[in-house]
């Protein structure tokens, strides 16, 4: 709730301070006949609605979950980060288009020292607040606020521009207003573009982070009995709303009710620490057993000649059944897994065939 009060309360400011500089931007943009400086002005116009829809975003998002959508709506911000991008193309878009007019037919201006100081002052405001926006986006990991704060901050530029091109106009009486519009339009679309590709990659689901990943398993493997932590993966449904699985390693000696408290106690210090809802899943471990240690000790050796492997857990041998199962993590760059397991498989046969293999081919999906 407190990082959904600072998101609403720093988009309110957003919209404040964007209209402001509406209403001057335009009225000198009239008066000095400068289409750089009413384009600036429909700029900070798109920079209001985009706080609009930062709050609007943020609202939504925390509806509670219901059936339709048992995970919650946090996602929704990440579409409203893809909205802001999107808004943030279409003025681009339009920037560079009147820019290309403005080239082909170009308008005599007549700035003066007033219209300049009041650009001059909306330069280092629309910097300051750009700034300031993002990095609060940053420091709360509002996709929407950073999108925001990226829309002023280049806008900054398009104001700085469009105030070069009126000093130039009127020390030199020479119009650059047009060639330098097309630069930074092209600046501007290219950071709309970067935007879009972030907001989309979220909502399709992005590798979780590896500085995340390490405080989970540094929690879950503070508990002696672990013995390891694998097969991590987390699902983002929201800024604050993870959910996710992973499977510790202890020893096979454990009662069921020991194993149902430690995973009690683990899923509880995960979410309190980190607020990450964690299912917990078992591998167990014999290889106390010198017999057992000696195969897994040669299987380790095998699965090192195969760069493909980034790792081997889950081991365990079943002595009655005569049965041993592993789990083998592939890069993704790998094309020809099965190739590879085939041959650890014919490896670990040919030094112990009187087992049967079982083994799971795993993603990595996590450091």
């Amino acid at each position: 709730m407190e990082r959904n009060k600072i998101i609403i309360k720093t988009s309110i400011m957003g919209i404040i301070v964007n209209i402001i500089l509406v209403i001057f931007k335009a009225i000198v943009g009239l008066f000095t006949n400068s289409i750089a400086i009413i384009l600036d002005a429909v700029n900070n116009l798109s920079d209001a609605i985009s706080s609009i829809i930062t709050i609007i975003g943020t609202k939504l998002s925390t509806k509670k979950p219901d059936k339709e959508h048992p995970y919650g709506h946090g996602r929704i911000e990440y579409i409203a980060s893809v909205i802001i991008a999107a808004i943030v193309l279409f003025a681009g878009i339009t920037s560079i288009k009147e820019s290309f007019v403005k080239i082909i037919s170009p308008e005599e201006t007549n700035y003066t020292i007033v219209s300049l100081i009041i650009v001059s002052v909306a330069v280092i405001v629309k910097y300051i607040f750009g700034k300031y926006v993002k990095s609060v986006g940053k420091k709360i990991k509002s996709q929407s606020l950073i999108a925001s704060g990226t829309d002023a901050y280049m806008d900054s530029i398009l104001s700085f521009s469009t105030l070069v091109a009126a000093i130039i106009s009127m020390t030199l009486n020479i119009g650059i207003e047009g060639y330098l519009g097309v630069i930074i339009s092209i600046i501007i679309i290219k950071s709309s573009i970067e935007m879009l590709k972030d907001g989309l990659a979220t909502i399709i689901g992005l590798r979780a982070d590896r500085e995340l990943t390490i405080k989970l398993k540094k929690i879950i493997n503070s508990f002696k009995e672990v013995e390891g932590c694998y097969d991590i993966t987390l699902h983002n449904y929201g800024p604050s709303e993870i959910i996710g699985s992973a499977h510790i390693q202890v020893n096979d000696d454990m009662k069921a009710k020991e194993i149902h408290m430690l995973s009690k106690k683990i899923q509880a210090k995960v979410y309190q620490e980190l607020n990450i809802t964690l299912t917990i899943g078992i591998y167990a471990s014999n290889t106390s057993n010198e017999k057992f240690e000696l195969i897994k000790n040669d299987l380790v050796k095998i699965v090192k000649k195969h760069k493909e492997i980034l790792q081997l857990h889950g081991f365990f041998v079943d002595p009655e059944s005569n049965i041993i199962t592993f789990d083998l993590i592939f890069d993704f760059e790998c094309k020809n897994e099965e190739e590879i397991k085939e041959r650890v498989l014919n490896d670990i046969k040919e030094k112990y065939p009187d087992y049967e293999y079982f083994i799971v081919v795993d993603k990595d999906y996590a450091d």
